[in-house]
């Protein structure tokens, strides 16, 4: 079994290349198969315990050098990308590093003698709320995209590009929307929900954490690991139960700031929370504004992936995931 992850060295990618490297992995409804390459691409070399197992194959470098010299496949985890708030500073980076790296790893992929499965990572900021319409309540499965950002765009245009390669027989594609991620370990990044993980992360590591919305901001969350067991389904199943080529929404815990400054209070103890700043950010503000917050998503839950049911738990998970969070 060969599998490739773009965006290999990051934190989705490195969390996913643990969890296929961990056990036998089924792909497009095959029987479970041991890993014989794992091939990580990125920018960045891939943490050193994965680089020390003899079935990966870090590719540092841009994806278009990687895709000349990587070969068969029999799935690939396209993560890699620029995120929301890096995609909307920087136009040209975002089209070349969403889309244009999207077409050429799906043009690689139609050059194969098999088809493989392609997991695409989609996101949240393909819905949005148009300002010349009612605001969003409850996004379902059949809700309409509308993306207000260069992401949300970037995004939505991947999913269609992978809808038609699919129906084309190139590949065997299926886009997943995932959820703003939390609690993400390390330091903050560009994405513009990035503060949903530092008013957690930084506060246990006794250090201040600035929330840039209101407290009350309804925000749609998941977990590292729910994440990682939507994109990981995604793969396993075949292509009936998979169904229909349309982008599948991941299942979200719907929270607010407040709340969750609450939740660390109550796991860390009290007092935890007084290390987060409330200040206002009105661009942070206005892109995570324009997402959606409630979801209803029973395509997922036919598949068997299920929303946490709360965000203590979510806390109580990083730091059973990572030790050294706390001081």
């Amino acid at each position: 079994m060969r599998i490739v992850i773009t965006g290999g060295a990051g934190f989705l990618g490195s969390l996913l290349a643990r969890r296929l490297l961990a056990a036998p992995v089924a792909i497009g409804g095959a029987a479970p198969a041991a890993i014989s390459d794992l091939i990580l691409v990125d920018l960045a070399a891939p943490p050193a315990d994965l680089t020390a197992d003899p079935r990966v194959r870090p590719h540092v470098g841009g994806l278009d050098e990687a895709l000349s010299e990587i070969g068969r496949t029999d799935a690939v985890f396209h993560l890699a990308g620029v995120v929301s708030g890096a995609a909307e500073a920087d136009f040209d980076l975002g089209m070349r590093t969403n889309l244009d790296a999207t077409r050429a790893l799906l043009e690689y992929a139609r050059g194969l003698q098999t088809p493989p499965v392609l997991v695409f990572s989609s996101s949240l900021a393909v819905f949005g709320n148009d300002p010349a319409l009612p605001p969003l309540d409850v996004v379902d499965d059949d809700t309409l995209p509308r993306p207000q950002s260069s992401y949300g765009i970037q995004k939505f245009i991947g999913e269609q590009l992978v809808a038609d390669y699919t129906r084309k027989g190139f590949v065997r594609g299926r886009s997943v929307r995932l959820m703003t991620v939390s609690v993400r370990p390390g330091k903050p990044n560009a994405a513009a929900s990035s503060f949903l993980s530092g008013i957690i992360r930084e506060p246990l590591a006794g250090q201040r954490a600035v929330c840039p919305v209101s407290p009350d901001t309804a925000i749609a969350l998941s977990s590292p690991r729910r994440t990682l067991d939507g994109l990981l389904r995604a793969a396993e199943v075949d292509d009936a139960a998979w169904g229909s080529r349309t982008a599948m929404t991941l299942p979200a815990l719907t929270t607010t700031p407040r709340e969750m400054a609450e939740a660390l209070d109550r796991v860390a103890g009290p007092g935890t929370s007084e290390l987060i700043d409330w200040r206002d950010d009105p661009a942070v503000g206005a892109i995570v504004g324009s997402w959606p917050a409630r979801f209803d998503t029973p395509r997922a839950l036919a598949l068997g992936l299920t929303p946490e049911t709360s965000f203590d738990d979510i806390v109580r998970d990083y730091l059973a995931d990572n030790p050294g969070a706390r001081p």
